[in-house]
């Protein structure tokens, strides 16, 4: 390293990690590869990325462990720093002796985020403590409300990163940085929000660098250097997510031949199953057809999957992805009651949603199926509905989630305005195996617990089963671990910091 060069440690904080020890993100986020590669082509920063979270012995969860006895290791992990995972953090922040520290929030790591960023400056207090990702996205100035934080990066974020590095590393003021949240003069500041990036292929390959800034790299498996997007933004409107509030309902597009490049380079690296992780993939039949034919042509062997919108489900469209090496499609269904899905406005029908496991299923492809129960507006009746397409519907995994409403998404709202929100609410109790979580207008808390118990029970069975038949890939795992903030706002998950 050259002498004085300057340094920033990128943190994924630990939150699997706090239910058990080997329950594990064992990905390298895509929000961190792409933040160092920007920061090592851009900047003269030495960058280290430490993903807290990784184990490198993951085992399987089970959501009846993460809403039973690992619950309350959660809570007591989030409150003890003496606990091995905190020394661990400590040792490295002490080791690397960064200047900056950019630290990956999402709502459901924000308290491990926080006790980083007392950790950090504990050892240093000069240490520049920097939050970006979706939580920041949807709470704003918010974010300031803890003294440990010195700024907060909002909306996407990659150049305005850069744009921070470069400023610190000149000793220019900060002020008047896009996308930017600070304090002067004892005051919160918001600054303008940054453009989009309207030229995605300007970006680089997320893990171009990533045996060079990745902390145990060798460590990690093949595996977790597989997930790839190919868009940004959603054009739905559903009303429990968040992302259209930081990536906007316009889709942007990277080239065909910018992705083919770098699923090539993958190849190279020995990896040869792939996950678009695209909130909804394709999104156009056409941008669908083209990709899959230029996977055809250049990049023979590859497999992959994706996660798909029930209406992106054809006969034409199936056809063409399995013959370009798709095996597995993630679809989000959510309910088995059509009263619900209209309030949600997940823009499908729990006929449409049958029809769409019939195509996939018809094609020989593995599904994989996502559920929330415990919407404000359920009934028991409407959760038993989901409950009897959980056992029913043909699919070889279930991801199951307990409806958990964020701060500033129109769900939170909702729940505020009905009273199932007071002011006392702490986003570290709730999460979509929590079992505090419970928003039902029409089901009382005790009732609603039995319910999720219940079906809890079903879906272990279910998994359990299909993995018996060896049907869980990394894919299915990587994505039951990433649904601490999703499933419920699983395409604000994937956001910057947290994708």
């Amino acid at each position: 390293m050259a002498e004085g060069k300057k340094k920033l440690l990128l943190i994924e904080p630990p939150f699997y990690r706090l239910f058990k020890d080997t329950y594990s993100l064992d990905r390298f986020p895509l929000s961190l590869g792409y933040l160092s590669a920007m920061a090592k082509q851009r900047t003269s920063w030495d960058v280290l990325v430490y993903n807290a979270d990784f184990h490198p012995k993951s085992e399987p969860k089970k959501v009846g462990y993460l809403s039973g006895e690992g619950f309350k290791n959660y809570l007591a992990s989030l409150e003890d720093l003496s606990r091995p995972i905190w020394n661990d953090i400590k040792r490295t922040i002490e080791d690397y002796s960064p200047d900056v520290i950019g630290i990956s929030v999402k709502s459901q790591n924000y308290k491990s985020a926080l006790n980083i960023a007392e950790i950090a400056k504990n050892i240093n207090p000069d240490i520049m403590i920097i939050f970006g990702g979706p939580h920041v996205s949807m709470v704003g100035e918010e974010i300031l409300s803890d003294e440990n934080i010195d700024m907060g990066v909002y909306g996407e974020g990659e150049e305005t990163f850069v744009e921070i590095l470069e400023k610190i590393n000149s000793n220019s003021p900060l002020e008047n940085t896009k996308g930017t949240i600070y304090r002067k003069d004892g005051k919160r500041v918001t600054e303008p929000p940054r453009e989009y990036i309207s030229d995605l292929d300007s970006l680089p390959y997320p893990y171009s660098l990533s045996k060079d800034v990745l902390m145990d790299y060798e460590k990690y498996p093949k595996t977790s250097f597989a997930n790839i997007f190919t868009t940004r933004g959603c054009p739905y409107n559903c009303f429990f997510c968040g992302s259209r509030n930081i990536w906007s309902h316009r889709v942007r597009f990277r080239s065909i031949e910018n992705v083919i490049g770098e699923v090539k380079e993958l190849q190279g690296m020995g990896i040869e199953n792939i996950h678009f992780a695209d909130d909804t993939f394709g999104v156009r039949d056409e941008h669908i057809q083209n990709l899959c034919r230029s996977l055809i042509k250049e990049c023979p062997g590859i497999k992959w999957s994706c996660e798909l919108h029930v209406k992106l489900v054809k006969e034409e469209t199936i056809a063409l992805m399995k013959r370009a090496g798709c095996w597995e499609i993630q679809m989000g269904i959510e309910s088995g009651n059509n009263m619900i899905l209209r309030e949600i406005r997940k823009n499908i029908t729990v006929e449409e949603a049958y029809e769409a496991v019939r195509i996939i299923k018809k094609h020989k492809l593995h599904l994989l199926t996502f559920f929330i129960v415990g919407f404000p507006q359920e009934t028991e009746a409407t959760v038993r509905d989901t409950i009897e397409m959980i056992k029913r519907i043909d699919s070889d995994g279930i991801v199951l989630s307990i409806f958990t409403p964020y701060p500033g998404t129109e769900a939170f709202d909702y729940c505020k305005t009905h009273n199932l929100i007071d002011k006392e609410f702490d986003v570290a109790l709730y999460n979509h195996q929590s079992p505090e979580n419970c928003f039902c207008r029409n089901i009382s808390k005790e009732r609603f617990r039995e319910l999720v118990r219940e079906v809890e029970r079903i879906v272990d069975e279910k998994n359990s089963s299909s993995k018996k038949k060896n049907v869980f890939s990394f894919a299915t795992l990587g994505k039951i671990k990433k649904q601490g903030f999703t499933n419920s706002i699983r395409k604000g998950f994937k956001i910057l910091f947290g994708r």
